[in-house]
């Protein structure tokens, strides 16, 4: 083999590596529970489709940045904790007027419920 396609095929090898390496990457967030249905702690309807949704159900509204003007919506997430991992769809912007601060993960019951956080620790818990 000559060696300019020895080095290519190198490149190759580490543009791959790399590629696989960031998209499994894991980014810290902070998740916080919350009531998507209609007089719950949400306040009014999703962001993504203007409707209230089942607590029962596994969804997420993400923080200003990563919402990113909806381009997430009703895509799905990976959220991680304590050696679990469920995938929830994102349908809300959290409300960034009362606090969602960067990095903030707000999800229904159903997630904190599929990752077996203890009840006693529902609120607030740091997630990847």
């Amino acid at each position: 083999m000559k060696q300019s396609t020895i080095v290519f095929l190198l490149l190759i090898s580490l543009l791959v590596t790399l590629f696989i390496s960031c998209t499994n990457a894991q980014t810290p967030a902070t998740m916080t529970i919350n009531s998507f249905e209609k007089g719950g702690s949400g306040g009014g309807p999703a962001e993504c489709d203007g409707h209230y949704h089942s607590d029962d159900t596994l969804i997420a509204a993400l923080s200003t940045r990563w919402y990113n003007k909806g381009q997430r919506c009703f895509k799905f997430i990976n959220i991680n904790y304590g050696g679990r991992s469920v995938q929830a769809q994102v349908v809300d912007e959290c409300d960034s007027t009362k606090g969602c601060k960067d990095n903030i993960v707000d999800t229904s019951k159903a997630v904190w419920k599929a990752l077996a956080v203890p009840k006693s620790q529902w609120g607030e818990t740091s997630v990847t």
